[in-house]
């Protein structure tokens, strides 16, 4: 497991905040009584009213999630490390951004209006105009008094973490009520202190992002959620029926399946996806055919087929089909690749050297295929037959099964295989497509949909770490990790920025913090509305920097192991 190392700065202020400047210069000689001079006006562009989406790395807690967040303090993590300190709260400087969080009944609905609608009016910028689009809330002004930071908690709450990337961190500064939906907004304070509550009923502000999730029991946090997946059957099958024929079927993975014959019969078959609960034996390889029906197979014991395999064929043969460009590009290869033996059959003395033919198989074929044999396009019905197999709040562990995965490539290379002499040509030279040896695990949880930066480890027997080969989120609830290799111990956990800022809610009324020192903060008040106050936080942790409040608010990425029986 790589660690990664993450430094927090009070701040990155650029040479010059963005806006608009001139620049004079004199010169003065002997000869002259006047000094010439020159003025020249030029602009540092940046970001105002509005903000791109590329720039907001990431918000905490995850946008629509549902989590016991009660104790966290909402942060956004910003991709470009100055943005915070290129503009000012006030003369003296500070960050222009601040984070607010409003309760579901205080919630202001964003509206956009053009720039010439902004109160107070903002000094108008070269690069600006009055019907520039820009979107605002409206907030009370006493609602506003209580939320707004103070200008010393301002630059408290923003702070540049270095780790690989440098990033700048905006902290919001008021806990979400348990039980409720809070929305929090980006808003810009840029020359905005001090605030006048005095005047207006209500005051409008600039909302550069915003997001919604809801705070809920502790049930949704991620570490219960995550140590409720190891209760109960971690096998990809399904429960016994009580027949022992039939359990000895669904012990191995199999799924009962309607199957309609060739000549239109009704009967009930045997499927096993690529998805196995233990390591198989692998059968020796089929010869490549023109039709799945060669990969059907008969347990005659309990006299029904087995149609795992030939549905494996024709899928891959479907998904080829499916796209013009791999159709289309398979057969033309085919297509070189026989003139070129047949180039080299010709007989001694043919009067024209012939050309060469250039029959490798192109990288947009080869990448494609490669993608096939780790699953990519396998719809999830082939994946996972029967919903029970994979119920909700369940992780499944799995080995795939390496001859299911030959059979959808093949399925797809037999684009092109009209003959039996098509066939033996492609006998004789089998796709450069490798079917490594994989394992994984399928999640279905409320996990997948709330933590989108959801971070899957995986490690063999002997602790080594396993290579991802794939993962992907199948529904909006399940994913899949595809491992090279047998997996033996799955490790969850958040994404890195996942780190957050939170408090110990002591009681109703007061916070406080663990030191990592050892010990506690005195317990601070919370304010009206439950706001932290920052001020005498950072006070009772001893004063310090943004950095060094930051460093001491962190919490880390919470990590749940699973350990496959």
């Amino acid at each position: 497991m790589t660690e990664t190392t993450i430094a927090f700065l009070d701040e990155l202020v650029p040479a010059l905040r963005a806006g608009d400047y001139s620049i004079t210069v004199e010169q003065a000689i002997d000869l002259e009584a006047e000094p010439y001079s020159a003025t020249r006006a030029f602009a540092v562009g940046g970001e105002r009213h509005t903000l791109s989406p590329a720039l907001v790395g990431a918000v905490f807690p995850p946008d629509g999630s549902l989590g016991d967040h009660e104790n966290v303090q909402p942060h956004v993590v910003l991709t470009r490390a100055t943005l915070p300190w290129e503009r000012a709260a006030d003369a003296a400087g500070g960050p222009w951004l601040a984070l607010l969080l409003f309760a579901d009944e205080e919630r202001p609905e964003p509206k956009v209006v053009p720039r010439s609608a902004l109160t107070p009016a903002p000094r108008r910028e070269r690069h600006e105009a009055d019907t520039d689009q820009i979107t605002v809330i409206d907030v009370p002004a006493s609602l506003l008094k209580t939320l707004l930071p103070s200008r010393r908690e301002l630059s408290a709450l923003a702070h540049v973490r270095r780790g690989a990337t440098e990033t700048a961190v905006i902290i919001g500064s008021r806990l979400p009520v348990q039980g409720g939906t809070s929305t929090v907004h980006l808003v810009s304070v840029e020359g905005r202190y001090p605030f006048d509550f005095a005047a207006p009923a209500t005051i409008r502000l600039v909302s550069l992002a915003s997001w919604r999730f809801a705070c809920v029991s502790e049930s949704q946090s991620f570490a219960h959620l995550a140590r409720d997946l190891a209760a109960g059957e971690h096998r990809l099958r399904l429960p016994d029926t009580g027949q022992a024929e039939a359990d000895a079927f669904l012990d191995r993975g199999y799924v009962p399946v309607r199957h309609t014959l060739r000549q239109g019969g009704q009967t009930v078959s045997w499927y096993r996806g690529p998805l196995v609960n233990g390591p198989i034996e692998a059968d020796p390889a089929p010869a490549p055919g023109r039709t799945p029906d060669h990969l059907l197979r008969v347990h005659t014991r309990v006299g029904m087929l087995d149609v795992g395999y030939a549905a494996a064929w024709q899928l891959g043969r479907l998904l080829a089909l499916r796209s013009t460009d791999v159709a289309s590009g398979l057969y033309a290869w085919k297509r070189k690749r026989r003139h070129r033996l047949l180039r080299q059959g010709q007989p001694d003395g043919y009067p024209l050297p012939a050309p060469e033919v250039d029959d490798a198989l192109p990288a947009g074929l080869r990448a494609w295929l490669e993608g096939l044999a780790v699953l990519d396009g396998v719809p999830y019905r082939y994946l996972v037959p029967d919903p029970r197999l994979v119920p909700v709040e369940s992780i499944r562990f799995f080995d795939v099964d390496q001859e299911w995965t030959r059979c959808l490539v093949d399925g797809a290379y037999s684009i092109g295989r009209l003959t039996p002499s098509d066939a033996a040509l492609d006998r004789a030279h089998p796709l450069p497509v490798e079917h490594p040896r994989m394992s994984g695990a399928l999640i279905r949880s409320d996990l997948v949909a709330g933590y989108p930066g959801l971070r899957v480890d995986g490690y063999g027997a002997d602790g080594s770490t396993l290579p991802v080969l794939r993962h992907a989120k199948l529904t909006p609830s399940v994913a899949m990790v595809l491992f090279d290799g047998r997996l033996d111990r799955l490790d969850l956990h958040q994404h890195p920025e996942a780190l957050h800022f939170a408090v110990e809610v002591a009681d109703d009324t007061h916070v406080r913090k663990a030191l990592r020192s050892g010990g506690y903060t005195a317990p601070v008040a919370l304010g009206p509305g439950r706001r932290v106050p920052i001020e005498d936080l950072v006070a009772s942790l001893g004063g310090g920097t943004a950095g060094a409040f930051a460093a001491e608010m962190i919490e880390t990425a919470e990590r749940v192991t699973f350990l496959r029986g």
